[in-house]
């Protein structure tokens, strides 16, 4: 498989950050980035190709006094349910390193955690990992 031919999703709902994550890992021929703002835009790339890698960023959700990360994305793919790789590469952006963050990722197969705020090279670097290069 050729570099040109990798294709990694991007979840994040901040555009600029998405948009420059995007263009620089074109430019740098790490593959084409595929960008979701939400977890539904997300789903309906997931059921339309298949993907080589993703970074998802997961939020913190309170419910009933009870903090958890949202990980629909990373239990649809990692239970087979979309075009995928069940164990394609996957990293998480998340705003804070917790005890629930930790439990949560137990056991998915997540190959890292980027914590929020970061450069876009933070993101830049898991791609390449993904594609088996470093970024220029």
């Amino acid at each position: 498989m050729t570099d040109s031919s990798l294709h990694m999703l991007l979840v994040e709902p901040e555009t600029l950050l998405r948009r420059t994550v995007s263009l620089t890992a074109r430019s740098l021929g790490l593959g084409m980035v595929h960008e979701a703002a939400s977890i539904e835009a997300a789903r309906r790339l997931l059921g339309q190709r298949r993907f080589d890698g993703a970074v998802i960023a997961v939020a913190c959700v309170e419910s009933e006094g009870e903090r958890r990360y949202d990980m629909t994305l990373v239990e649809l793919i990692r239970q087979g349910l979309s075009i995928s790789d069940a164990d394609m590469p996957i990293a998480i952006m998340a705003d804070r390193a917790t005890a629930e963050l930790v439990k949560e990722l137990q056991g998915r197969g997540i190959s890292r955690v980027i914590l929020k705020p970061f450069r876009a090279k933070v993101l830049l670097e898991a791609m390449a990992d993904f594609a088996g290069k470093q970024p220029a």
